[in-house]
């Protein structure tokens, strides 16, 4: 494999960032390339592990991890590319933006810091682009059947693909004005640069997908014209309904759900559209501390915010495991985000009770501080407000960024009869077909909010089995 003494020479060493006070000044990517000499020094502390738990149980799209870093650790990064492309139709959106648990569940990361995977991954796929290696591949049988894929999301990118790839004629409905969903209006520049997103976007067009923006499918086009239409249908129409907040004053101009407020930024970027939610001058409050309450924060301090303040009602997490969040599992620790340390206060054990109006609009929230009391039988811990904790948060401007519950099921949802698990996300069965035959469900829709790799990978999956579907006799396919 790799250099045998690579654990025991070299520490881990992580990609550099742009300096704060410039990174503020604009939205472009932020995190610099790793130099040729330390990468090799970085691929060579891979050990080839008998039980590869970073492809194995790290990995949702089971990536060729040590494979392809052994590659490039040997220079042969034409190899490389082709074991990264072998399960990842975009590595260099996952290289940026995915939170690599393939990382800590790395053998090495039961004691020391693990491989630095992402950033490996990354490196092969751009080495790739700047040599010419990626270009359109085109089947070499045509065949007659067509597949619409509603959504173009990572889910419903990748399903798109692989069936293009096998010769189905692929059309993908996207109801925004422009393909990518989410990974084009719901991340920022900083984090994923738009150009990169069209440049595999043209690849797929050259591969013969055809794509249509300003289409909403079960609206524009019917439920009865796609189903006479097309010989397949998947849905990959992601889970986009935010979790709200429930309290008083929660109409008040000034609060504004995540989503829209990012939305409004990218739109700015690439179209030059006014930001009607802008944070310039204001005082700031995100509620929920995950990625995308982070990417409100950085999104806030490139505007020129004056503060701000991110709360979440879970506990602060530890700086290490617990006994009960053993190696390989996702460590549940404190992380600090590069947005987060662009200026942020965060708080925790901190509940919103009301939004307070001043002059017709939003001027604060009134909080209160909460203990989380476990479960005499294992169960979830109970929430309870700490008495006299009340205290007032003032803000300009209020982000709901809280998580999402399930997708959008509009008229096509509904026009098909599909079936709904509890939680609202599509009932699939083993080979990801709803209860309709022929019609096809992948990612979010599915899952609930997840993972762009998880995304990926259903896309792939739910493209595999469309393509029996529409190879084999539909009859032996629905009785198998």
């Amino acid at each position: 494999m790799t250099k045998s003494q690579g654990i025991f020479d070299y520490r881990r060493e992580d990609p550099g960032k742009r300096p704060v006070g410039e990174r503020l000044t604009d939205f472009a990517e932020f995190e610099l390339a790793l130099s040729p000499e330390i990468l090799h020094r970085q691929s060579a502390r891979c050990m080839d592990c008998g039980v590869p738990f970073c492809h194995s149980y790290g990995c949702p799209l089971h990536n060729y991890i040590p494979e392809w870093i052994e590659m490039a650790h040997l220079n042969r990064w034409r190899e490389a590319l082709d074991f990264l492309h072998a399960t990842n139709n975009f590595p260099e959106i996952t290289g940026r933006i995915c939170p690599a648990p393939c990382e800590t569940a790395c053998t090495l990361a039961i004691h020391e810091e693990g491989v630095v995977i992402r950033h490996i991954e990354l490196q092969i796929v751009e080495r790739g682009f700047r040599e010419g290696w990626i270009g359109a591949e085109s089947p070499i049988d045509q065949t007659e059947k067509k597949v619409a894929i509603i959504g173009s999301g990572p889910a419903g990118l990748a399903a798109a693909q692989q069936l293009a790839r096998q010769g189905h004629q692929v059309t993908v409905y996207e109801k925004s004005d422009q393909i990518g969903g989410l990974l084009r209006y719901g991340i920022p520049d900083f984090k994923l640069d738009k150009a990169i997103l069209d440049r595999r976007i043209h690849q797929m067009v050259a591969e013969g997908v055809l794509f249509e923006a300003e289409v909403e499918a079960g609206i524009d086009l019917s439920t009865r014209f796609l189903l006479r239409s097309f010989d397949a249908i998947v849905l990959t129409h992601g889970a986009g309904v935010p979790r709200d907040l429930d309290v008083p004053g929660r109409p008040l101009p000034g609060v504004h759900f995540a989503v829209p407020y990012l939305v409004g930024q990218n739109r700015h970027l690439s179209q030059s559209e006014d930001i009607l939610i802008f944070a310039k001058d204001k005082r700031v409050v995100v509620i929920g501390g995950g990625d995308t309450g982070s990417d409100c924060i950085g999104s806030a301090n490139r505007q020129g915010a004056v503060s701000v303040t991110q709360i979440e009602i879970l506990p602060e997490p530890p700086t290490d495991r617990f006994a009960q969040n053993p190696w390989p599992t996702w460590p549940n620790i404190k992380r600090t985000t590069s947005s987060q340390e662009e200026g942020c206060t965060r708080l925790w054990n901190v509940a919103t009770r009301q939004i307070i109006e001043k002059d017709g609009v939003a001027a604060g929230l009134r909080c209160a501080k909460v203990e989380w009391i476990p479960s005499e039988d294992g169960g979830k811990p109970a929430c309870r407000e700490v008495p006299g904790s009340e205290f007032e948060l003032e803000a300009d401007l209020i982000l709901l960024a809280m998580g999402f519950l399930h997708g959008e099921h509009g008229p096509l949802v509904h026009d098909m009869n599909l079936a709904l698990d509890e939680a609202e996300n599509i009932v699939v069965d083993e080979t990801m077909m709803t209860s309709t035959p022929g019609v096809f469900a992948a990612g979010d829709a599915v899952t609930g909010p997840s993972l762009v790799v998880r995304a990926i990978h259903s896309g792939r999956q739910a493209a595999e089995s469309v393509d029996r579907f529409l190879s084999a006799e539909n009859e032996n396919f629905l009785e198998h």
